[in-house]
């Protein structure tokens, strides 16, 4: 495939709120310490928006923000990819036990947030933005989907991409059959061009077995949720390192070659 290029990157995971703190940690220099994740509700968004924003809206926007904040990136020139599992499982469980009652109750609130792709119309609210924007699921998959079909944009259509994945933890009884043990969102800005970029990832199809982190507490972390299977990648990045990552795909995986710039 053609490469792509990281512009910028953003995280909000349990001990790691943003890239710079997450930076040492993820190139070995600094020991990994986890610790309740904080995700307040945006600024960017307008005051009925913020107050309906719920944890899977705000987790999408702290590692999305991190990204565009910490590298001075303008948002609204930015296409969207929002990658997640099962987005608001809270929210879906919610109605589905209120659809089981008599009563049939259902929240407006809960309701509004339920859809799928509700973290990107936020952002597209919040950043005025008119740029394309994609919101999909891959179970484990989802982030390297992601990347795919950022890929896709950019050298299809010639997009600049904010590439953000994001899940939180289900409720029992989803729970045992997706065990989501972590909230997390990471955040890349990809394009096809070089300029201003620090790496440049070269995509792949692979039957190899995916990349786990040599870091038993990061490996831990790595499989708690399908956003931080993006983690070998991070680990390359913030190291500026070169590499070679396999992440899981429905089918196989996808090889990420990553080349400091």
């Amino acid at each position: 495939m053609k490469p792509l290029y990281v512009h910028a990157v953003g995280v909000c995971l349990p001990g790691l709120p943003d890239w710079i703190s997450a930076g040492p940690v993820l190139a070995g220099t600094q020991a990994y310490l986890s610790a309740e994740i904080l995700a307040p509700a945006s600024n960017l968004l307008p005051p009925n928006e913020r107050r309906r924003a719920p944890l899977a809206v705000r987790l999408a926007f702290r590692a999305a923000e991190d990204a565009v904040n910490g590298f001075g990136l303008k948002a609204e020139d930015w296409a969207s990819v929002f990658a997640t599992n099962g987005a608001d499982t809270p929210i879906i469980h919610r109605i589905s036990l209120a659809l089981a009652e008599e009563a049939r109750v259902i929240s407006p609130t809960d309701f509004h947030n339920c859809v799928h792709n509700a973290a990107a119309g936020y952002w597209s609210i919040a950043v005025a933005s008119r740029r394309p924007s994609t919101s999909l699921s891959a179970w484990d998959a989802s982030f390297a989907a992601g990347l795919l079909e950022a890929a896709a944009l950019a050298h299809g259509d010639g997009e600049k991409v904010l590439l953000v994945a994001y899940d939180i933890s289900p409720p029992a009884p989803l729970y045992a059959t997706c065990p989501i043990a972590q909230p997390a969102g990471v955040a890349l800005a990809l394009s096809a061009g070089s300029a201003g970029a620090i790496a440049r990832l070269t995509l792949s199809f692979s039957t190899a077995a995916e990349t786990s982190c040599s870091d038993a507490v990061l490996e831990v972390l790595r499989a708690a949720n399908p956003a931080t299977r993006a983690l070998p990648l991070l680990q390359a990045l913030a190291a500026t390192q070169a590499a070679e990552v396999y992440l899981p795909l429905v089918s196989g995986s996808l090889g990420v070659a990553i080349t400091p710039v």
